[in-house]
This record gives structure tokens, C-alpha cells and sequence, in this order.
């Protein structure tokens, strides 16, 4: 998004509402947020070219397909050099249970949010894959016990 991109507060209404829900029409939204069909058409557009707006998902419940399971990992590299980071970062965009990883400041050189179906799924997947890469030189484990927030709307 580019600095000097502004957002008046029918824009603003406009990412609100389409966080609430995407699969709402033009005619909606513009009844939503005060401003006419075409008008609204014009705007998403104009946010999906600044990269405001991105891809259309549904979420999906992880319980109910079978990936009740939420483990934040933290990691710590073998080595810095820009060689082996991006080789392994490449790897880590290749893992379905990944949902979530972060380069880190300080101790820890990533944080990761990993989705298993049980503790037994993310033993195989913590010693059989990701402690066996030749790039990681240790990880640490928190399982998460409840889910006290979630959301995935950006505050606008």
C-alpha cells in the first residue's frame, strides 16, 4: 500500500463490512455503507489495485475438519546467512500445518502457528520433519489450551 494512499470513512466502512462478510453484493454494501452500487464497485477496485483489499476466502472451522490442535513453535536457525533462510523459508511456505510464521526480533528467529489433528500429529511433524531440516538448530512448543480470540478483520 502506497503512503499517501487515503481513506475516507466510506472506504473505511466498505473494509469493515466486507471483513464481516465478502459474499455480499455491490447493491448491499452501498445500502451498508451510504454510497451507490456503482460507486462501491469503484472503490473495491481501486483498494484491490492499492493492495488494501486481497484475495476472497471462507474461513473454515479447524475442529471440525479435523485440526483442533493450535501449537505455537518457536525456532532458532543453524545460520543467518541469506542462503539458508530463504532455502528454509521456502520449505516452510510448502507446509500445509504451517497457518502462520513469523521472522522474529530477539531469542527466537521464528514464531510459527502450526495445525495438527492431536499431539501425536505434531510429534511427527516436530521430529520427523522440522527438527530433521538441516537448517533448524532448536524449537520450543506451546500448546495452545483455548482459543480466547480470534479474528481475522483488521481494525480499519
Amino acid at each position: 500500500m502506497k503512503d499517501d494512499l487515503h481513506l475516507d470513512e466510506i472506504d473505511r466502512k466498505l473494509l469493515r463490512a466486507l471483513q464481516h462478510d465478502a459474499s455480499q453484493s455491490h447493491a448491499a454494501l452501498a445500502e451498508r455503507v451510504g454510497a451507490s452500487p456503482a460507486s462501491c464497485w469503484r472503490r473495491i477496485k481501486a483498494l484491490e489495485a492499492a493492495g488494501v483489499l486481497r484475495e476472497n476466502v471462507r474461513l473454515v472451522d479447524a475442529e471440525k475438519v479435523g485440526r483442533g490442535v493450535n501449537v505455537m513453535c518457536q525456532l532458532r536457525m543453524k545460520s543467518h546467512a541469506t542462503a539458508q533462510r530463504q532455502e528454509f523459508e521456502a520449505f516452510l511456505r510448502g507446509r500445509p500445518e504451517i497457518m502462520e510464521c513469523h521472522s522474529m526480533s530477539g531469542e527466537w528467529d521464528y514464531l510459527m502457528r502450526v495445525v495438527v489433528a492431536d499431539v501425536t500429529g505434531y510429534e511427527r511433524f516436530l521430529m520427523g520433519t522440522l527438527l530433521n531440516h538441516p537448517n533448524v538448530a532448536n524449537a520450543a512448543s506451546h500448546f495452545a489450551l483455548n482459543q480466547v480470540k480470534y479474528t481475522t478483520a483488521m481494525p480499519v
